[in-house]
Order: C-alpha cells, then structure tokens, then sequence
C-alpha cells in the first residue's frame, strides 16, 4: 500500500511499562510509521522504553508517582491500579498541550493502548479522538480470562484445585490448571473486570494469525462485535531493531556461530519471572547433564529478585568443569535473532505470547515451562493443540529438564515436533507476505484509521 507520509496523521500509542507488552506496542508503532504515521509514544517514568533506539518516535512520559512504591513482581497488580489513577491527568493535560501545537495540516487521529491501560479510553472520550485497543496476548488468553465469571457464578473456582486434570466446560482444550488464574482474589477480580471491557474502543488488534487461532478469534469477534485486525506476528512486519529494556548480550551469536546446526537448546524464562536458588541448581545440572550445547539467559533479578543471578552459578561445586565450554550463560540475549540462528534446534521457555511468536515463526520447537499467567494457556496450545511443544514436569527437577531436553534434541519425538514447527513457521511467513491474511488485515487497519482523517 502506498506510503502517505503526507497526510500528516499522529497516532498515541500508550503501552504498560512491562517487556511482554512494550515490544508489541514499539512494533505496532514502527509498522504505522513505516505506512506514513506520525507516532507519539505516552509511557510511565517507570521502567520506560528507551527512546535512543527509536529517534522516529515522539516519547512523551507520564507523571505515574511510582517513586519509592513497591514495584517488585509480587505487588504488580497493584502497580497497575496506582498506574491508571494517577496517569490519567497526566496524558490528557499533554494530549490537550500537543494538540494546540500541532500545525493546521497535523492531527491526533487516534488512541491506540494495551488493554491493561483502561484509564486511555476516559481520555480518549474526554478530548473525543477514536480509540483502539491491542490486545497483546493470544486470542485463547482473552478467553480464558473472559471465562472467569462464569465459572465463579458455576461454582467451579473454589473447587479448581481438586479438578486441576478436568477440562473446562465451554473453553476446549484447557485443564482448570491451565487457566491463567488460581483461586482469584477480589484484586485479580477487578483486574479482571477491566482487562475484559473495551469501553468506548473502536477496533480491537490483534498480535496473532488467523489460521492459528481462527476458532478463538471468531469467538471473541462475535462477542465484541467491533472490527478486529489480526496482524501478527508484527515482529516479522516491523521495520525496527530492538525493543528491549535490558542491554543484549550480542557476543552469544558468535558463540552460536562455532555450534552445529540444531544442536543448541535455548533457555529462558522471560523478563518477569523468578526461581529460587534451588531451582537454579536443578536448571544448572539439567542442562549440564543433558550433555547438549546450551545458550542460557540468567537475567538480573530471576533468582529470588535478586540483581546478581549470575553469582548464584559460581556456587555449584563443579558445574563449569561438567560443561566444559559447552554452554554459554548470559544475562540478556537478543532472543529473535538467537531463534532464527541454524545453531539453535530448541527452546525452554515460560511460553509468554512474544517467545512463543518468536519460536514458532523460527521453526523451533518448545520445551514449556509456564510460570504464571496466560503463559499457561499458551503451553497448553503448544502441547495439545500446534503440537510444537513438549510438556514438562511443572517441578524443575534435574532429571525431567535432562529428559525433555534429550528428548527434544535428539530422540525421534523431538525431529517430529521440528518438522511441525518448521511447517507452522512456512505458514506464518505466507500470513505476512502480500495477499496472506495479515497483509491484508494491516492494510485494513491503515485504512480504518486512515477513516478519521477528515
């Protein structure tokens, strides 16, 4: 479609100050840039995307009065509450500043936030500009969460742990232990309450591929009965070079450079979780008794909250003599090109929505370590449905990492389930390539905005 650098359009992006969700957004931007917009990005003073990576972009911080709040992983649900009261005033003060300024052919055509930052649609009503909501998580996620006042109002939430191995009655193929929420309190209720509203929004995107999740997304378009854009995944699409928050180690591709092809098993659990330090030294032996070459992410902060995980390894009395230079452990990769090296055969991941788009558009298969949230939603398709994942014992034990990554690597099961992921990735590549369904839902979305400019 063609470039209309021209029209002189300025889209609001306003993404939550967590990585999962920043990416997709700081993608989604730099695709509407590439298609001629104007992109302002409206973020919190905590944890903000760093704006010398993206010089295309207008950063605009929020006021969030986070300073001194506890911010730590266990008290986030809190943090977003604290964020959608005190971020409102701020944006519409700017937005109303912004929009004197800008010249006669210049306008705000229209909001687009992560559903976690309801407190966008209040401003977007207040100063009458459209808004759009993107849904950063998988489509079966959305449902899932949809589904817990129905199975409150059915009884079924305090009897979830005695039915943990029972499927869910309407929500086909997940288990009451794979639902993204455990015995609910009274906060993950409102959470929830607000993560399924879409107010006053206009459209809802969509991080994902119609032919992956065409059942949930054909669901969920009944229910909300507003236009839905599929576009993913936006990573293959955005014309961007990094969106993460934390410095990549790029020295591991040259590591993977000396390793054979398909023989690297890749470890990370995202940038959110925690283990202990016992579960490090299973992880640790895990992958040094598997005897397969290792490229490991042990950020700041995964062990306990701890910033200095890394330390915790110079304890376990003679795991560097076992690997022998055989693994790589770094605190930060730069995941997408890791996936996509021939080096690397397989993936043990927490299956959040972003790695899981990663791994599959690489033809990588997954060994699935859930920790929390839609992350368990996403190991079940994985499993049970795209059958490119392996399931692991949720205990991490050495032995069961030993075996599901012997398994993967080099038994029959494994070569099976790459074949499968290699055709999935075959399939995402023709979803983004022109006349593929993606393709088509960007160029339907840049119209849709494109709709507001008079």
């Amino acid at each position: 479609m063609e470039n209309r650098r021209t029209h002189g359009l300025r889209v609001v992006l306003v993404p939550p100050p967590f990585q999962g969700h920043i990416t997709p957004m700081l993608q989604l931007g730099s695709i509407l840039h590439s298609r001629g917009f104007s992109i302002t990005i409206a973020h919190t003073e905590f944890n903000p995307p760093c704006s010398c990576n993206h010089p295309e972009f207008f950063f605009l911080p929020l006021a969030d009065n986070l300073s001194g709040y506890d911010t730590s992983f266990w008290n986030l649900l809190e943090v977003i509450s604290v964020i959608n009261v005190n971020c409102k005033a701020p944006l519409q003060q700017y937005l109303v500043q912004m929009m004197e300024k800008l010249e006669p052919h210049d306008k705000v055509c229209c909001i687009i936030y992560d559903t976690i930052m309801h407190f966008t649609d209040a401003v977007a009503n207040h100063l009458n500009l459209p808004s759009i909501i993107l849904r950063t998580t998988s489509a079966s996620n959305v449902l899932a969460w949809d589904a817990i006042p129905r199975l409150q109002e059915g009884g079924y939430i305090s009897l979830q742990e005695s039915l943990a191995n029972e499927l869910v009655p309407e929500l086909y193929p997940l288990r009451f232990k794979d639902l993204p929420y455990q015995k609910p309190s009274k906060v993950v209720l409102q959470f929830t309450a607000d993560l399924n509203k879409i107010r006053s929004s206009a459209a809802i995107v969509w991080n994902t591929m119609d032919f992956l999740e065409h059942s949930s997304l054909s669901q969920l378009q009944q229910q909300y009965q507003i236009p839905n854009f599929s576009i993913g995944p936006m990573h293959k699409t955005a014309p961007i070079s990094t969106t993460s928050l934390l410095k990549e180690d790029n020295s591991c591709l040259a590591w993977l450079d000396k390793q054979a092809p398909n023989t690297v098993i890749y470890m990370s659990l995202g940038s959110l979780a925690m283990v202990d330090k016992k579960e490090l030294a299973e992880m640790a032996w895990g992958l040094a008794n598997s005897d397969q070459p290792f490229l490991w992410v042990v950020r700041p902060g995964l062990v306990d909250g701890s910033e200095a995980s890394n330390q915790f390894l110079e304890l376990f009395q003679g795991f560097q003599e076992r690997i022998r230079g055989r693994g790589l452990v770094v605190k930060w990769a730069p995941q997408k090109e890791v996936l996509a090296h021939s080096a690397v055969g397989g993936f043990l991941s927490h299956c959040g929505w972003n790695s899981t788009l990663e791994s599959i558009c690489e033809g990588v298969p997954m060994i699935c370590r859930p920790c929390f949230s839609d992350q368990m939603v996403n190991a079940r398709y994985l499993i049970h449905v795209w059958k490119v994942g392996l399931e692991m014992d949720p205990v991490l034990e050495r032995g069961g990492i030993q075996r599901a990554i012997r398994s993967l690597m080099v038994e029959k099961e494994g070569e099976e389930m790459r074949q499968r992921a290699i055709d999935m990735g075959q399939k995402i590549k023709r979803c983004v390539q022109k006349g593929g369904s993606s393709y088509n839902s960007l160029n339907d979305l840049e119209e849709f905005i494109l709709s507001w400019s008079s």
